[in-house]
């Protein structure tokens, strides 16, 4: 039997592994990686301030604000003063941000979903299990 540290090791460069392969699909659709990643937050959890998408992406506001620059550049979010605090900005994405990112995703699906079916179906079973399990890992928050 596989020890956990070994397990992680294997998981840790799988996981790797396949998202460098799907990340083809966001370089297809004019993204950069950290480009999709916050598109990603933004249209899925909604606007936010850049803080929060800051710490969101676990990089420093300053890094967060020169890649929300360039997004604003490219057509892909806006800044816009809240709402609730005229003298706080909210990112959010654009309808081409959010058109390019779900048309970014739904190739990377539509990649995965190829490769699984040159897959056999009870390995297809097994990823199907894995898949399951990994979301009920948990995660220490100070680890």
């Amino acid at each position: 039997m596989m020890d956990a540290a070994e397990l992680a090791d294997r998981l840790h460069s799988g996981a790797i592994r396949l998202l460098r392969r799907l990340r083809r699909s966001d370089s297809e659709a004019g993204l950069s990686g950290p480009q999709a990643s916050a598109l990603s937050v933004l249209v899925f959890a909604g606007p936010m301030s850049l803080k929060a998408l800051a710490a969101a992406e676990q990089v420093k506001p300053p890094t967060m604000s020169r890649l929300v620059g360039d997004m604003e550049a490219a057509g892909l979010a806006t800044r816009v003063r809240s709402p609730d605090d005229a003298r706080a900005v909210v990112i959010t994405a654009t309808d081409r941000g959010r058109t390019l990112l779900l048309e970014a995703r739904e190739r990377r699906l539509r990649d995965l979903t190829a490769a699984l079916e040159r897959v056999n179906v009870e390995d297809r079973e097994v990823l199907a299990e894995a898949a399951e399990l990994l979301k009920r890992l948990e995660f220490d928050a100070d680890a």
